[in-house]
């Protein structure tokens, strides 16, 4: 990954008598959404070793990620708009926050549920230096994330989910779907599940055109597709469980649960639990918060996938083994860097000359 930094870096540690050149207030740009998906294209590979290189840093303290803000509204009641917060170390250095919103009315409009921004901040003065559409972002860090998970998890089983299925068929859905096939995943069966019935038949076509060998199937019933799947993604909009039955999962499925509420806390009491990190995700009524509200400890925590990378957290194969990433903000950053560092390398940076305009302490 590229380090273009916005100021001077300082001078190095050995040299005593270096003297720093002095700070500047960096110039300012925007990255629109067109260039973020330019950038990102058929980089599905390095994305992925992007995110688990910055769950490292993370693991080793080299991150700050405080708790997500949720900002509700008292006549949009399904509706919210998060603010994430972070800083990242290595060779990113770079502090920011992501700004999502998810309107899931959006949808019955004919536009995307979610929008957002993502603001890049100096590490030496603070300054914001860049702008950048992060839907397509967080989209990506997402699924990247979640590739991760299943290629981490899989081997710490053991082994290799032949049937996918798909529960919840939007955006991520497919963000999911195109990093896993983009990083070495193939299948026999995919199944596909969601409450729109249009949702299930887009999706099923999207899946047709690109598997046009593999059996794909509409499931009905959120019973037949969880039965009849290794490995389960669950990319809805749920704001409360609406899985309760812990038979279902017998077989022992691998459980992407990125969706966070999907999942009733019984059957997560059932199963081995792995999330990406255990503050941030124990909070917000998500699955894993509610079942600590149940329980009145962490005990049903295995570990973070961190742990399991390292070989911290071993993996039985006698029980089903659900991931619930609450999506770091840091992950944003090191994508949104990696993104802007990419324009600045090519020239493409599209930046606002005198959006600093006053810049002089004294006038």
């Amino acid at each position: 990954m590229t380090t273009s930094r916005p100021t001077a870096t300082q001078p190095p540690m050995s040299d005593p008598h270096a003297v720093s050149p002095p700070i500047a207030v960096p110039p300012f740009a925007v990255i629109s959404g067109a260039q973020v998906q330019h950038t990102l294209q058929g980089q599905e590979h390095q994305i992925m070793e992007l995110i688990e290189a910055t769950y490292q840093l993370h693991a080793v303290g080299e991150s700050v990620n405080p708790p997500s803000y949720f900002l509700r509204f008292p006549d949009r009641p399904n509706a919210r708009i998060i603010a994430l917060p972070a800083s990242i170390g290595g060779q990113a250095r770079v502090d920011g926050i992501k700004w999502i919103s998810s309107f899931p009315s959006n949808v019955q409009a004919g536009i995307p549920r979610a929008s957002a921004v993502l603001i890049l901040n100096d590490h030496d003065t603070g300054y914001p230096f860049a702008c950048l559409e992060s839907s397509i972002i967080s989209a990506t860090r997402t699924a990247a994330m979640a590739a991760s998970a299943a290629k981490t998890l899989s081997q710490g089983r053991g082994t290799r989910p032949a049937r996918i299925g798909f529960f919840g068929t939007g955006l991520i859905a497919r963000y999911i779907h195109t990093f896993l096939t983009a990083t070495g995943w193939s299948f026999d069966e995919i199944g596909v599940h969601d409450i729109s019935a249009d949702s299930a038949a887009g999706f099923h076509s999207y899946l047709q055109a690109t598997h046009p060998t593999t059996r794909i199937t509409v499931h009905d019933s959120p019973e037949e597709l969880i039965r009849s799947s290794d490995l389960l993604v669950f990319a809805t909009v749920a704001d409360r469980p609406h899985i309760t039955d812990p038979a279902w999962f017998d077989h022992n499925p691998l459980v992407l649960h990125v969706s966070l509420r999907d999942l009733a806390p019984e059957i997560l009491l059932a199963a081995t639990n792995i999330v990406d990190d255990i503050e941030h995700c124990l909070k917000a009524d998500t699955s894993p918060h509610l079942a600590e509200q149940l329980t009145g400890n962490r005990d049903f925590l295995t570990g973070t996938l961190h742990d399991v990378m390292t070989g911290r957290a071993a993996l039985p194969q006698d029980r089903p083994v659900v991931f619930s990433p609450f999506g770091l903000g840091v992950l944003d950053l090191a994508v949104g860097k990696h993104v802007y560092d990419e324009a600045a390398r090519t020239g493409q940076l599209h930046v606002i000359d005198g959006f600093f305009h006053e810049v002089s302490r004294y006038g």
